[in-house]
Parts: structure tokens; sequence; C-alpha cells
């Protein structure tokens, strides 16, 4: 006879705490049994990797010890099926556990935690070989997800001190090892470094326990728990403390505690999306006007007079006149639905109207934001937060550009056919403006303005035109200070992927802006600015690259309160602030294009100069910003003494924009195993190209329709040149990334932006092993830039050169160029091939400098006659054919191809016909005739063979 049950008691009882044990086992067995299985069956495939194998490397990574091999991913499958259900007990507990009336905090980590659950189970069951696509969103998922998931369990950990203490310990094991998880892999993928990636795999084993070992410490929670289901403790009704109820009452009164103790609510975090999205669109358009403008000097080849509408962002002038700063802020929402035509432009075909459609964006969003900051300057919560959206709109712009290879999907130069994002950027655009100007603020209430002590608007003034400068000059492109430190192969310093912590830096800055005002509008954090520029203009690699993140980090925090100040001092501040930022925009443009420009001389090569008035200008605008304490003081008065909850969910949004960019680090890391396309039969393929910074005869952006030909003539090895584009007539961009990524190659970017050239550039399908910058002798004209690089091809050492010489009217400087190239490339004892724009006829001049003893050089093709600009010259190695291709509408120099091939010695200029030659080292007859897209080979019409 079944005993009788009375009520309340548990027919089964069975401790929580056997939940975190139980997927606890489950998880360890899965990686320690596939580690076991692989070690036992298969030792030396598991540890070997593309460079290396045993003895080298020694241990295998997880990704090697679970991947595709039988019976490894049996096991690792089979234990990780029978980890799912504890997981998903585990986190309904937690939710159980933590869930208080009022927050909503427990629900999203409980959504995090069953999604957390589900990419697991994707990059488990989906393998790299099944889908890689699907398998690296799974693997990104799960990563990205880790960060909320460990955050959001410390802050709601019930007050169990022991537990605590554990997930401290735990989580910053966990996050101090991918410092050197990230450096090992460097050294293995970037450096090549034998043995490198088995300290990489025992960290990644490290990140495997501390992960598992994380959850595990939840077994101390639930021993309070009974199944089926009792809480013998009260834990689940609220009763105990949580760390975050800690926390957040021993800071009841300091701005940590107003901005996150209260209840969360959609409305207002859709509120804080939106105005965010505003700040991404003015960004957007603002890094788009010098871009647009850029078009027309590029194609006069000196100014053009419509240089003239970058005057446009000093639109604010106009709130001056009572009447119709009223009329603004009373139409605000009309005024920045107006802006949008700066999105629309790109439906515009015409340059010149497309540019001013442009302009008239840009106007009315300057117009806009200074309106609705100016109207919310007694609300000054409000005013923050507008502010903190801002701010928060430039890291989203700057992260869009991550993603799309420093081009931003909504600008003007984009569409469709070349990656744009137009219609949705639009769409999200009036969706944004809709929601974000449901209601017009005046300065009723809040603190009284006329109680500050207020200094000359013009220091506010420069002050704000020294922020809007540093953030646009280098800020705008998270890989604009990267290459201010790159100096090259091997590589010491930060690559583009990288630019994640430029994003983490910027966000630190703008958190500090508002969380510790007092700190940030003095003059320590002047000093630090000062240092950050000092170091990343006179440093290189990492160490320069600190330099850059300080200068971030201090930049940023300047935000709130310069933009506050400006505010305070009224709409002539922002008017006289644009202006004089305009000026430093050309100031910077000036230093590079002293040849073309009047007065272009006084400002040559003197990024140095503009930098200090950058930092004197902060410093002006700190000068005439209030005091933090006299600002605390009035809110004092008013009950208000820090940040509202406002500022909580902008910094959702932030965290959340943080994660894309990490999510687009991990996706954008070389891969560094590029294979060239003829490799039986030894052929490089090596072109020259001048792409007129990426800006077809249209004003479209060109790096696709670049990409399709450079694959489609299959080039191992081509210079770039006029490639640098890392400044803001240029749109901050950089080509080669999207070009090296895309097409699998190695890069070197080149002497950066700071060297004030107009860039050369290498991609190549072959290891670049070392690689030196050149600026060649120019004492009166443009700096000439070169690259002088050494490639593993076929395992033999190759050198390549990069190179463009000065213009025609500086003879002087293309002799003394001429010199310094050919005694560079005759001490080079390694087959060599130049990449060049020489300027110059065939035999002729400095031609003859080039081409012959002096340089031991031969040209490529001695009876092509119709040359001026590129050549291609060679020693040591057998030139086998060589073609001219049309530029079509890309740019406007053709395409130059040479083939060569490794391992064999010159040959005579004799021609044979192309049936006499290995298809291997054939070009494709896709160009023949009328070829395609108008691209064709021509000049001869078809290429030239050798014997």
């Amino acid at each position: 006879m079944a005993p009788k049950v009375r009520e309340g008691d548990a027919v089964v009882a069975l401790s929580g705490k056997w939940v975190s044990w139980a997927h606890t086992a489950m998880a360890y067995s899965a990686f320690v049994g596939a580690l076991a299985t692989g070690l036992a069956l298969h030792y030396q495939k598991i540890v070997q990797n593309e460079y290396y194998g045993y003895p080298q490397e020694w241990f295998p990574s997880v990704s090697a010890t679970i991947g595709d091999r039988y019976p490894e991913r049996a096991v690792f499958q089979f234990f990780i099926a029978m980890t799912s259900g504890p997981r998903l007990a585990l986190v309904f507990l937690w939710y159980t556990l933590t869930a208080r009336p009022n927050t909503s905090l427990p629900k999203i980590i409980a959504g995090v935690g069953v999604f957390r659950t589900l990419s697991c189970g994707g990059w488990t069951y989906v393998t790299s070989t099944d889908d890689h696509g699907w398998h690296d969103i799974f693997m990104i998922s799960y990563l990205v997800a880790t960060l909320p998931w460990t955050l959001g369990c410390l802050a709601l950990s019930p007050n169990n001190p022991k537990a605590v203490r554990y997930r401290k310990i735990l989580a910053g094991s966990f996050f101090g090892t991918l410092v050197p998880l990230v450096y090992y892999f460097i050294q293995h993928k970037v450096h090549k470094v034998p043995g490198a990636y088995t300290i990489y795999a025992f960290y990644e084993w490290a990140l495997i326990l501390f992960d598992v070992g994380f959850d595990a410490v939840t077994a101390l929670d639930f021993d309070g728990f009974e199944l089926v289901v009792r809480d013998v403790k009260g834990s689940s009704r609220g009763k105990s403390q949580q760390v975050a109820d800690a926390v957040l009452q021993k800071d009841k009164d300091k701005p940590i505690g107003h901005v996150f103790g209260g209840q969360f609510l959609w409305a207002e975090a859709l509120d804080a999306a939106a105005d965010v999205y505003n700040g991404f669109v003015f960004w957007s358009m603002l890094t788009s006007l010098g871009l647009t403008v850029w078009y027309f000097p590029l194609w006069h080849m000196g100014i053009s007079g419509y240089e003239a509408i970058v005057m446009c962002t000093a639109s604010p002038f106009l709130l001056m006149n009572a009447s119709i700063r009223s009329l603004v802020i009373q139409n605000v929402r009309l005024v920045h639905l107006l802006s949008l035509s700066g999105l629309l432009a790109y439906l515009v075909k015409t340059p010149e109207y497309r540019l001013f459609s442009v302009g008239f964006g840009v106007a009315m969003s300057c117009l806009a934001w200074t309106a609705t900051w100016y109207a919310e300057r007694a609300q000054l919560r409000r005013l923050e937060s507008r502010i903190l959206a801002w701010s928060i709109g430039l890291i989203a712009s700057s992260v869009a550009k991550f993603a799309f290879q420093t081009n931003n999907p909504i600008w003007p130069i984009m569409h469709a056919e070349n990656g744009g994002w137009n219609k949705m950027g639009l769409l999200l655009a009036a969706l944004a403006i809709a929601r974000s100007t449901r209601t017009v603020t005046d300065n009723r209430g809040g603190i009284d303005l006329a109680d500050h002590p207020r200094t000359s608007p013009f220091f506010a003034s420069l002050g704000l035109a020294g922020l809007l400068f540093g953030l646009h000059s280098l800020l705008s492109d998270s890989s604009t200070m990267i290459l201010w430190v790159w100096e090259g192969f091997p590589v010491r310093g930060p690559i583009a992927a990288n630019g994640v912590l430029t994003h983490a830096a910027m966000a630190v800055g703008i958190l500090a802006g508002i969380f510790s005002k007092g700190s940030f509008t003095n003059w320590v954090n002047l000093s630090l600015a000062g240092a950050g520029a000092y170091i990343v203009t006179s440093y290189h690699n990492w160490f320069g690259y600190i330099g850059a993140l300080l200068l971030a980090v201090s930049l940023t925090a300047l935000i709130t309160p310069l933009v506050t100040s400006a505010v305070r001092h009224g709409p002539v501040t922002f008017g006289l602030g644009f202006l004089i930022y305009n000026i430093l925009v050309l100031a910077h443009v000036w230093v590079v294009a002293y040849a073309f420009v009047p007065g272009g001389p006084l400002m040559r090569e003197h990024t140095d100069w503009v930098m200090t008035a950058t930092v004197v200008f902060l410093g002006a605008g700190v000068y005439a910003s209030p005091r933090a304490d006299s600002i605390n003081t009035k809110r004092t008065r008013s009950g208000k003494t820090a940040p509202s909850q406002l500022v909580s969910y902008y910094t959702y949004v932030l965290l959340a924009i943080q994660l894309i960019a990490l999510a687009t680090s991990y996706l954008r890391f070389p891969t560094n195993d590029y294979a060239p396309y003829h490799a039986e039969d030894k052929v490089v393929t090596a072109g020259i190209w001048t792409i007129h910074f990426t800006l077809d005869n249209d004003m479209w952006s060109s790096e696709r329709r670049m990409r399709d030909l450079i694959k489609e003539l299959e080039i191992d090895v081509i210079g770039l040149l006029e490639s640098d584009l890392q400044r803001i007539i240029m749109g901050n961009r950089d080509s080669t990334q999207y070009l090296a990524e895309d097409l699998g190659m190695y890069v070197d970017y080149g002497p950066g932006p700071d060297k004030h050239t107009w860039g050369s550039a290498l991609l190549s399908k072959f290891p670049i092993l070392n690689s030196t910058h050149h600026l060649l002798p120019s004492p009166v004209g443009e700096l000439a830039p070169a690259i002088h690089a050494t490639l593993d091809a076929y395992g033999e050492l190759v050198d390549v050169v990069v190179f463009h010489s000065g213009q025609e009217e500086d003879a002087e400087d293309r002799r003394l160029q001429s010199e310094y190239l050919a005694k560079l490339m005759k001490g080079s004892p390694r087959p060599l091939i130049l990449m060049s724009y020489l300027v110059t006829k065939p035999k002729e001049g400095v031609y003859n400098t080039y081409v012959g003893e002096k340089s031991g050089m031969k040209d490529i093709d001695p009876s092509d006659w119709d040359r001026w600009c590129e050549y291609i010259l060679y020693k040591g190695i057998r030139r086998s054919g060589y073609a001219r291709v049309s530029r079509s509408t890309i740019t406007d120099t053709e395409l130059q191809v040479g083939k060569f091939v490794v391992g064999q010695p010159e040959s005579s200029n004799e021609r044979i016909p192309e049936e006499q030659v290995p298809k291997g080292l054939r070009f494709p007859s896709l160009f023949r005739g009328q070829g395609v897209r108008d691209h064709r080979y021509h000049v001869f019409d078809e290429p030239r063979y050798f014997v």
C-alpha cells in the first residue's frame, strides 16, 4: 500500500546543488573525454596546425580536439547533449533564485542563459566542416553572450560571501586569460612562432575550466533549494539581499546608484536607442561631407570652389536670432527630418547636386542638434542624456565603419551595388526622429544658469572646435590611429582588427565623463590628453598605440563637460566652434596637400602643429567650463545630485554596441592562410594601379569593382598608389582592409597618415617576411612614398618595391628620387620586382636611372613606348608576360600586370604567341575583345608573352 502523502510533503526531495554538480560533471566530461580520446588515438594529428607539428607543437587546442575526427567528436557531442538538461535547469533555478518584483534584469539574464545554451548546441553540432559560416555565428554568439551572463550573475548573486568570492576569482581569471590568449594567437597566426600555438592551447583550455567553474559556483547558492520544488530558505521570494542590492544601498547617493537602481522600462530603452541612432546619423552625415567635397579638387587637381560648402556646419550662427531660434526649437522634428537629405543624397546621380544635398543635410543636422541642446539647457539631466546619445552615436558610426571595412553603409558614396544599406538607414532614421522628438522642451525649471559665472564664449568655442576636430579626425574610424603607428612587417603593433580596443577606450572615456565629472574637467585630464597626443605623434607600434588609447579616453571624457559649457555660453559658441573646427580641418589637409593649395609650404608636414593646436583649444575649453563642484552645488539645490536613471539605458545601448564591435573584431581577424592562384607553375602575377583614393568617376566607392578586376586577373601581388584615405576629406577610410580581407591577401598599408603622403600600399598572396617604408627626397614637391618588402614566394625570397614618384613640375625631386631608388634596388641581392609611378617617357630622362646599370633593373617591355606614369621593372627573375587593362570608370589610370616565374633566370625580350605559353602562365581570356564591364586589354589589344 502506497504511503500517504500529506499536503506540503515532498514525494522526492533533491537538493538544488545537484543540478550544478550534474552540469559541471557532464561539461567537464565532454572536454576531458574528447581530450583523452584524441591524445590516445590521434595525438600527432591533433597537435598539427597549418605551420608546425610535433615536436614544435605538442599539445592540442580545444578546437582541434573536439573537431571533425571520430571518435573524439562523438564523445564530445554525447556529453554536451547530456549537459543540456542540467544546463537549462541551472538557468531556471538561477532565475527563480534572483527574480524580484519591479526589476527586469533577472529575466534578461535568464534569456541570455537560454540563448547561450542554444548557441553552444549550435557550434557543437554544426562543425566548421559542415558549415563554416554558421559555426562561426554560433561560436561568436556564445562568446558575446558570456560577457552579459557573467556580469549579470555577479550583479544578481545572493549575498553569499563565499560564492561571490569564487565568482569574482573565476570571472577575473576568465577575462584575464583573454589577454595572453590573444597574444599567443597573434604570435602563431601572424608571426608564425614555433610552439606559440601550444601555449595558446593551454590558455584556451584554461578558459574552459574557468567558464564551467563559474557556473559550478551556483552549487553554493542552490543548496537552499529542494526539488520538487520547495524553497526552504525563502531565497526565491526576494527576502535575501543580493550583491546588487548591497552595492546600490551603499552607493545610493553616488551616480552609479541613481543610474542603475530603478526599474527597467522598455519605452525608455527605445527612447535611448532612438536618440543614439540620431547621433549615429549626425556623425554619418558629417563624416560624409568632406568625402563628397574631396571628389572635386581630386578631379580638378587643385582648389575647385566647391570646398566652400564645408562652411555649412556653421549653421548654428542662425540661432543667434531669437525668432529663428524659437522657430527651430518649436519645429525641431521638422529640422531633423530635413537633415535626412544627407541620407537621401545617394539617389542623386550628379556629383554636384549630391554634394549640395549632403551639405544641406549637414547644415540642418548641426542646427537641429544645437537647438536641441540649447532647449534642454535648464534640464541638466536631459541635456546630459542628449549629449551622451550624440557621443555614443560617434562610437556607433565608428563601429559601423569597423564592420564594413571603413565604409559607412549609409554614406552617399554607397548604394546597393557596392554594399550600401541606404534604404534601411533612412527608414530607421525617420523612425528614430519620430520617437526622440515627441516632446519639445523649454527653459522652465531646473538650474538657474545666471548663477554660473561665464568666461568669453570664444574660449568655449575653441574648446568645442578642438573637441569636434579631435573626435572627427582621430576617432571617427577605429583604424586611423592604428595606421599612424603602423611600421610594416614583421608586425610589431596593432592591426585593423584591434580597432575594438579604440572603441573600448572611447566607451570608457564617455562613461567617465558622465560619472566622474570632477575628475575629467580639470587640467590633469588635459595633461593626459596632451601626453597621449605626443606619444601617438612621436612613437610607433604598441607604445604609440597606448598613447592613442590614452588620447581616446581623454577626448571622449571631455565631450559632456565641453558641450555643456558651450550650451551655457549660447548658440554663438556653436557657430564659432564649427567655424574654427573647419579651419582645423583645412589645416590638417594643408599639411599633405601643400603642393596644390595657396600658402601650402607654410604648413608642409606639420601635423605636430595641428595636434598642438587641438590640445591648446581643448585647454581653452576646460578653462571656460564651470567647475564640477559648482554644478553639483546647483544640482543639490534642485534635489538633483547625480545623473538620472535615463543614463542607464544609454549605457545598455553602449554595451550592445561594444559587443557588436567585439564580434566584428573576431570575424575580421586575418586567417593568414592565403594561397597564390597558380602555385603549380610557381607564377607571381604582379600589378600596379593608381586607385584615385577609391572614388570612381561618378563619386561612388570603388572597392568592390576593384576587387572584381583584381580577382579576375588572378593577381598575386599588387601595389596600390594614392591609397592613404585616413583624413577627414577622404572619410577616414582604408580601402586596403576590404581588398585584403575579401581577396585573402597580406597587406602592408604603407607610410601612415602622419607621414604626409598620398599613400602607397602592398597586397600579397605570399607571406610578407619584412617590409620597410621609405620617404624619398622631396625638397620642393609632394613626398614620394615607397615600400620595400621581402616575400616568401614558393619557399624563395623575392623582393618587391611599390613606389610613387614626385610630379612632373618638380624635376629635381624626381632626379633625387630616381637615384635613391636605384641605389636601393641595386643593393638588393634577391630577385626584385618594382611596381611604380615614375612620371617619365620610356628611355628618356630619369627612366635611364631606374632602368640600366645604376639600378640593375630591366623594363618589363622595352618596346612599349606609350607610357608616362606606371611602370613595372624587374631583375633576377624570369618575366613571362605583360598586359595593360583599361580602367573603366573606376579611376583615372589603367591597371598594368606582369607575370613572373620564380626560380628561373631572366630571359630575352623575344615575344612568343599565346599558344606556346603554358596555361598557368596565361592571362585570362575574359578581357579580350570588348572585355567585361568596360575592362579589356588595350594599347596592344592583347597580352604580350616572352620566351
